[in-house]
């Protein structure tokens, strides 16, 4: 039984001693009270589980110490009869209003008081087992909000590490200049832009989008990131060692290889859209191959956007996928984009994507503005267009800025 602990409260001697037989022969523990200020003492050093009072009594009546009853900083729910030889509908309704969940009338029948408690008891019964869920509940909240505190903090550093797989945001190359963006979604992302040197007048560049999001995708990137290394050109696959050197591989043959690899070597579902170009400086050639990542731009140095690639698989989706090579050829002034889907297929608040049409206006729109410049620009654009910075999907993009004949590094 979970009322254990009954005072009652009565300025009669006679009225309390009767209501006591009754409660003793249930076993229950039985503490008195002749006034309502002596009950209301008694109920702040120690809370009764059951309080029936009188409700008509010299100084504090039963209503007054009800309302003070209710008033009491308690953890369990405490459940309180009152006596009483009213039986008006408005009396009722006041003894409600001041918190008394019962009543009783007198004279007092044993067996009404017997149902009354088993009543009580009920309810307080399931408002302790209420108390105990909540505060269950509580404390798994707070567990949980500790370790959504923990991952967090830990999705923040795994945020660094990853944006420091781009060590160099901007690098000269002589007749070049290359700018790298990369914005996750979310704390980590699955995109990955990257250049790399091959030789004084040959660099690769990649822009590469892991399906999915979140920390999956983010250690696919860093495993990348090593396979097209910039700093150990021995573990780069886009290059092989020649007797001068390093020396480029064809970027077709790279991303059939790294499609085996990943079918046949790495157990995961994901797969990644990707585009590699080996850049010639010194003539402008660029030679690329596309694996199911957005169509190159190419803006000329009379700010027309050129937009054209094969297409092809993603890497790591079908077995012995074979991918083309193609050509472009950069003049003085011109400039070569690769960007992420996440640049085209950012959709404004009707859910029109911005497409290649509106990559070519953002373009034509920035066509003055270079470098870093042009790349965070780009985001504003994208901001703009979708009326609110806070995209669904990676940004990234690689630019590659093709100098006119005569203009300083």
């Amino acid at each position: 039984m979970s009322i254990r602990r009954v005072l009652v409260v009565d300025d009669s001697r006679l009225q309390r001693r009767i209501i006591n037989a009754a409660l003793s022969r249930l076993g229950l523990e039985v503490v008195e009270a002749g006034s309502g200020t002596e009950a209301l003492a008694i109920c702040e050093a120690a809370p009764p589980d059951l309080v029936i009072s009188d409700w008509m009594m010299p100084g504090m009546n039963g209503l007054e110490l009800c309302r003070a009853f209710r008033a009491l900083p308690r953890e369990d729910y405490g459940y309180f009869i009152l006596v009483t030889s009213k039986s008006e509908k408005e009396e009722v309704a006041l003894g409600l209003d001041a918190g008394a969940d019962d009543f009783l009338t007198k004279p007092i029948n044993p067996g009404e008081l017997r149902a009354r408690i088993a009543a009580g008891d009920r309810i307080v019964r399931m408002q302790r087992e209420l108390s105990e869920t909540n505060r269950l509940v509580r404390e798994t909240l707070a567990e949980l909000q500790g370790l959504y505190d923990s991952l967090d903090s830990d999705l923040i550093e795994a945020k660094k590490l990853q944006q420091s797989l781009i060590s160099e945001r901007y690098r000269e190359f002589g007749s070049a200049q290359v700018s790298l963006l990369l914005r996750s979604a979310a704390h980590v992302g699955g995109d990955l832009v990257g250049v790399f040197p091959v030789s004084e007048t040959r660099i690769g560049l990649y822009a590469i989008d892991v399906s999915g999001h979140g920390v999956s995708s983010a250690l696919m990137t860093a495993r990348l990131a090593g396979y097209l290394s910039a700093t150990t050109p021995e573990q780069n696959v886009a290059l092989v060692h020649g007797p001068d050197g390093f020396l480029p591989r064809p970027p077709n043959e790279v991303l059939a290889d790294l499609n085996q690899m990943f079918l046949g070597e790495i157990e995961t579902e994901l797969y990644f859209t990707m585009l590699l170009a080996d850049v010639d400086l010194a003539t402008g050639r660029v030679t690329m191959a596309q694996a199911g990542h957005p169509c190159p731009a190419i803006q000329r140095a009379d700010g027309r956007v050129e937009i054209n690639g094969p297409g092809g698989l993603p890497v790591g989706l079908i077995d012995g996928a074979t991918y083309d090579a193609f050509e472009v050829q950069l003049y003085p002034g011109d400039r070569l984009l690769l960007h992420s889907d996440g640049v085209d297929e950012c959709a404004d608040r009707a859910g029109r994507l911005l497409g290649e049409d509106g990559v070519r206006r953002i373009l034509r729109e920035l066509r003055q503005t270079e470098g870093m410049a042009l790349l965070e620009s780009v985001i504003w654009k994208l901001a703009e267009y979708a009326g609110r910075d806070d995209f669904d999907d990676d940004v990234s993009a690689v630019l590659l800025e093709f100098r006119p004949v005569g203009k300083a590094p």
